[in-house]
């Protein structure tokens, strides 16, 4: 998928997205093995061993997780850079440094720099029966030469999906974070949560300390990534609920206040700027990740963490991104996702009515996930998001939504637009206050949907605040 981007300065930097992701999508690429990554990073001298690194897996939290460490990391003065996926509006977004995504000349650079690179391997793998490399290879190879050349002190990166075969298993992490594991992906990673939990210990490596999430399916899961800790010899393992917890939590405005307990020392009364339960758990990962990567000896400073985690913005993750209506945008596509994002706005919303605008990717749980929202939306308007390989029609996803919801609380819309018009549309008719209380819009079942909302909604404001007060709606 490639989006248009009509303010972006220059033409260059389209011709490089495009072809970058014209190549094979990960989902497409049936060689599943690390030869080409390996290939090019000899080619490029191994830029990879020049900065500590933190991996991050799991099936959902990855990406918040991920901006924490780096926020943690930033916070100390070092130099910090983050890789992570997908990205919600431009593909710039997936590689910064010291908090700043590449600008499009040095995400041109980036490209440029490992060009003649990506065509001996493509030619040697095509020699050799494989495919060319795919598109998230490249772009993960653009970021280590991009952190390599920065120089970064400390480089944060995400895995794309799964973890034994993901381009980013290349690196050897000093922290291998595993978050919670649980079923996605289930046609590239298995149909159980133990194969599942295999894929994702695969980051596991003999240098690094494996930081290990709250695990809904611990009885399966542990046992498997203990397993790997032990096999690899890896420096050491922190558990949560063992040598690190959560001790305390308390919503708050714009997020919550969180007691956690690593290692390293106690925490109170640290803000962090995001809602839910396991947004608590993520902050606790990362913090527990920062201990280890940070020259620092004993607990971390109190007043830099809570300026880091207080301060983290994390778009697409329950994300609030307009008042009256309240507007919600949520990326996560899976059970785990919504049963968090359901207790998340449980916990910290008081809705009398909330509308979903929902669409969704054809290969996810669409029933399970629909049947973890239901009690929460009053109605939902199912609609298509711009992935149209992937995106399950409206008509389609109109038949499973009436089952979950029953007839008269679902409403189709074929475009994003329209059916966001058409759910503010039905929170206007029930505001009988005049200014949006208690009621509200959840867009949400993908990253792209989030994208593509996040896209439109920005573009409306900034045409609303053009007009006279008086006419803005």
């Amino acid at each position: 998928m490639s989006l248009e981007h009509p303010n972006q300065d220059g033409a260059q930097m389209l011709q490089v997205e495009r072809l970058i992701m014209s190549r094979p999508t990960e989902h497409n690429t049936t060689n599943l093995n690390l030869d080409r990554m390996h290939l090019i990073l000899d080619l490029m001298g191994h830029p990879e061993e020049s900065f500590r690194v933190v991996h991050i897996t799991g099936t959902n939290g990855k990406g918040s997780t991920a901006r924490m460490v780096e926020a943690l990391v930033r916070a100390y003065g070092l130099q910090t850079g983050l890789y992570t996926s997908p990205h919600l509006q431009r593909v710039n977004e997936r590689i910064c440094i010291n908090g700043q995504q590449l600008g499009d000349e040095a995400f041109v650079d980036a490209y440029e720099q490992i060009a003649p690179f990506v065509d001996m391997v493509d030619a040697q793998s095509v020699k050799d029966g494989g495919p060319a490399m795919s598109f998230f290879e490249v772009l993960t190879s653009m970021a280590i030469a991009a952190f390599a050349d920065a120089p970064v002190d400390v480089a944060i990166i995400e895995v794309g999906m799964g973890g034994l075969w993901d381009a980013t298993n290349v690196i050897d992490g000093d922290v291998s974070i595993i978050g919670p594991v649980d079923m996605d992906h289930m046609q590239w990673l298995g149909d159980t949560v133990e194969q599942i939990a295999t894929e994702k210990a695969g980051i596991i490596k003999s240098r690094s300390t494996a930081v290990i999430g709250p695990q809904p399916h611990a009885a399966k899961v542990m046992p498997i990534i203990e397993e790997a800790v032990q096999r690899n010899h890896a420096q050491g393992l922190i558990r949560d609920g063992e040598e690190m917890e959560v001790t305390g939590r308390l919503p708050a405005v714009g997020g919550q206040v969180v007691d956690m307990r690593t290692p390293n020392g106690v925490y109170e009364q640290v803000p962090v700027a995001k809602f839910g339960r396991h947004q608590a758990h993520n902050a606790l990962s990362a913090l527990a990740a920062a201990e280890i990567v940070l020259p620092v000896n004993g607990a971390l400073d109190g007043d830099l963490v809570a300026e880091a985690l207080g301060g983290v913005k994390i778009p697409g993750r329950i994300e609030q991104i307009r008042t009256s209506p309240t507007i919600i945008l949520d990326g996560g596509h899976n059970v785990n996702a919504a049963q968090a994002l359901r207790d998340a706005i449980e916990e910290s919303y008081d809705f009398r009515q909330l509308v979903g605008v929902v669409a969704m990717m054809k290969d996810k749980q669409v029933e399970e996930y629909l049947g973890i929202l239901e009690p929460l939306l009053s109605e939902v308007v199912v609609t298509e998001n711009s992935w149209r390989d992937r995106v399950m029609p409206a008509k389609e996803l109109e038949a499973i939504a009436v089952g979950v919801f029953g007839r008269d609380r679902v409403t189709r819309r074929d475009s994003l637009p329209d059916a966001i018009q058409s759910a503010v549309d039905m929170v206007d008719a029930e505001d009988e206050v005049g200014v949006g209380y208690g009621q509200g819009v959840l867009i949400c079942g993908s990253f792209v949907t989030a994208g593509d909302a996040r896209t439109l909604l920005k573009e409306h404001m900034n045409a609303d605040l053009a007009k006279p007060k008086s006419e803005r709606v």
